[in-house]
């Protein structure tokens, strides 16, 4: 059957992504794809192809992510059994949380209409949270990185925050929403944007994290997002604290 034939199915995920070198198969790295297709090819008795919804970095967790791939397999019928069988075969740091029947033509990248990160920071060692939040010494002003965090909102080219050669139409991404909370002792960064550019999020929290750390002015941000420049925005923090929490379909609750 050719494959735009079959019927299309949306597989809903998380991950620990400490083992792994991202989402997206590498020839010499261990990624999640890599797992999940092995997985999916044992209970499919064949190999499938899986496109997810983006790529996360080494390092990075996602509480969720979809992925789409086409099967005629009657096996997909019993979906809740799927899973759990599917479960069975994953790794411990990957679960399959449900699997969705989608129109044929459903595409988990390109359909997608927004995607959501969470960045975690602490600031007592914690051993609960080695390798799943940013340990920090010092606690920036909260106030001052919100203030500054309005100047990401809206429609706006953020060559600064990407990493260099990466193959992308545009830099231009829509950010609805970037905001600092506490959540007890812990500091949490939402931010939610139409797409994401590599390394993006991660580089907006070091940048913001200068000037929480008062090492620069508030404005600093909106001098950095005109300049285009990467060299001007802050280092990226590192991967252990960035989470993808969520991806938005028209079609999927």
């Amino acid at each position: 059957m050719v494959e735009d034939q079959m019927p299309r199915y949306f597989l809903e995920i998380s991950y620990n992504g400490t083992a792994y070198h991202g989402w997206q198969i590498q020839e010499n790295a261990v990624s999640v794809q890599e797992k999940l297709n092995q997985a999916l090819a044992i209970l499919l008795r064949e190999e499938v192809e899986t496109i997810g919804a983006g790529r996360t970095d080494t390092g990075v967790h996602a509480k969720q992510l979809f992925v789409h791939f086409s099967h005629p397999s009657s096996v997909l019928q019993n979906k809740e059994k799927f899973v759990h069988s599917l479960n069975a075969l994953l790794p411990f740091d990957i679960s399959a949380k449900r699997l969705i029947e989608v129109s044929r033509d459903a595409h988990a990248r390109f359909d997608a209409t927004q995607r959501s990160y969470e960045y975690h920071v602490h600031f007592q060692k914690d051993p609960f949270l080695h390798q799943f939040s940013w340990q920090l010494r010092d606690r920036p002003d909260i106030e001052k990185m919100n203030i500054a965090a309005q100047d990401l909102l809206g429609k706006q080219d953020f060559s600064c925050f990407s990493k260099s050669n990466t193959q992308v139409f545009t830099n231009n991404c829509d950010i609805k929403c970037a905001e600092w909370v506490w959540d007890g002792e812990k500091l949490i960064f939402h931010i939610t944007a139409d797409r994401f550019l590599r390394n993006m999020v991660r580089a907006i929290v070091g940048t913001l994290m200068e000037i929480g750390l008062g090492k620069k002015p508030i404005e600093h941000i909106k001098a950095v997002i005109q300049s285009k420049d990467r060299s001007k925005a802050g280092t990226s923090v590192p991967a252990c604290g960035l989470y993808l929490t969520e991806v938005a379909y028209p079609y999927i609750d």
